[in-house]
């Protein structure tokens, strides 16, 4: 009886995953060679699932030398390829985000930062749980193409200064492969596992600058300031020992970052702050990557010199110009997209104040999880979406609300709304006593 498991078809294979976990588990470190070997065989399809989870998990338990993890983001990226960026006109950016609850950061700087003059290349993918994924979010636009073929991707950075496009598992074949395994075999948040994954993808994108924004908190995957830091620190040396110049900031997930959560409402908040408005807390993250992206391909650029270029991209429309115009690249109806003709939700439940008193807390986990149940984010990976469903914060921590004032809008027209309602109800904390917000930028790394 097979009770699901694939069955074994190489047993070459199978003894060689089995012999690496076992040295692993008893402490030994692997050589690059026997990793490589690991990853290829099962892209290959020459080894089950479930040995590969085992291999996963107790890589996941055990940790990686510096060595070990350097063979292993080696190994995700063999046979794939790498683009060619060498076309471009300019030095190239990349930025990657692990992601949280009302975070539309990619959706900002990627215009702003290409409006600035520098390339933008971002490739970006979908979510799954309480934190939502830029494609999804990208879909709510009529038209909108969210997969660039790999051929198309340096004419378009040429033409239009940035693109945003799904991630191709052509460029990193092993974590392709073992990227959906680790989501449901308990691995995702294991810090070398995260650290390859995503330095073999930033690898094979080839960008000149690299910026990394790792969320810490109660809405993060590494909810642990220590441990967010540690995988901050971990990502930066691999992608510096790949020849990658990389920066990263360790970013606020205590509560929503930005006051829309849902795909077409962060469309809507996105567009608000490229046309100039800076909203609290999103905005100052935004602020701080562009920063940071524009002094990756030049670091002569001082703080203030690139703070100045990115007002100005905001104040003159540029920023939001830029956006428009990629999006019509990609196939987007530019008219729809300018008029916001986007999905919306047709029904309303609002969540008021049941007291007079000062925000103290806002769980992002909370809201996040009402959104998934009127249909904004997916519980199974295929499910379908409802682009139009979310929630709105009216208020953040720190903000004064009386009796009565609505604190957030439920927005859907299905699902379990009244769940969904007492879920953002449960997520907003009231206290007597004012509290001061906690800075969107928690910490910067630069070399």
């Amino acid at each position: 009886m097979s009770h699901g498991l694939r069955e074994v078809k190489d047993p070459g294979a199978s003894a060689r995953v089995i012999e690496a976990t076992n040295r692993k588990r008893a402490g030994a470190a692997l050589d690059a060679e026997e990793i490589a070997g690991v990853v290829t065989d099962f892209v290959a399809d020459r080894i089950p699932d479930y040995q590969m989870a085992a291999w996963l998990a107790t890589v996941a338990c055990q940790g990686l030398s510096t060595a070990e993890l350097a063979a292993l983001t080696r190994a995700y990226t063999l046979g794939g390829g790498r683009l060619d960026l060498s076309g471009v006109d300019g030095a190239v950016v990349d930025k990657h985000s692990t992601g949280g609850v009302g975070d539309t950061t990619t959706l900002i700087v990627v215009p702003v930062v290409a409006a600035c003059g520098t390339p933008v290349a971002k490739m970006t993918g979908r979510s799954l749980g309480f934190t939502g994924g830029t494609l999804d979010k990208l879909e709510s636009i009529p038209g909108l193409r969210t997969t660039v073929p790999l051929d198309a991707i340096v004419p378009t950075l040429s033409s239009v200064g940035m693109v945003i496009t799904g991630q191709s598992t052509d460029l990193t074949p092993g974590d392709g492969a073992t990227y959906a395994l680790r989501d449901v075999t308990g691995t995702v948040e294991s810090i070398p596992l995260i650290a390859a994954s995503i330095i073999s993808k930033k690898f094979a994108v080839h960008a000149d600058g690299l910026v990394l924004d790792v969320k810490t908190g109660a809405g993060a995957l590494i909810q642990e300031r220590d441990r967010a830091v540690r995988l901050t620190e971990t990502m930066l040396d691999l992608a510096r020992a790949f020849g990658l110049s990389a920066r990263a900031v360790l970013s606020d997930m205590s509560q929503p970052l930005g006051p829309s959560v849902g795909n077409a409402l962060e469309i809507r908040q996105a567009l608000a702050v490229l046309r100039g408005e800076r909203t609290p807390g999103l905005w100052d993250l935004c602020a701080t990557i562009c920063r940071l992206m524009l002094r990756s391909v030049d670091p002569r650029l001082t703080d203030e010199q690139a703070a100045a270029r990115i007002d100005r991209v905001l104040d003159d429309g540029s920023a939001y110009e830029m956006f428009l115009r990629w999006a019509v690249a990609q196939g987007a109806d530019g008219a729809a997209l300018e008029a916001e003709r986007l999905p919306a939700a047709t029904r309303r439940q609002f969540v008021r104040a049941a007291e007079s008193g000062w925000i103290t807390r806002i769980e992002p986990r909370a809201v996040g999880n009402a959104t998934l149940l009127v249909g904004a984010g997916r519980l199974a990976y295929d499910a379908p979406l409802d682009h139009g469903a979310g929630v709105l914060l009216r208020h953040r921590v720190g903000d004064r609300v009386a009796k009565g004032d609505v604190i957030a809008e439920l927005h859907y027209d299905r699902g379990d709304a009244d769940t969904a309602r007492s879920l953002v109800e449960s997520a907003v904390h009231l206290g007597d006593e004012a509290v001061t917000a906690p800075s969107a930028v928690q910490q910067i790394f630069e070399p």
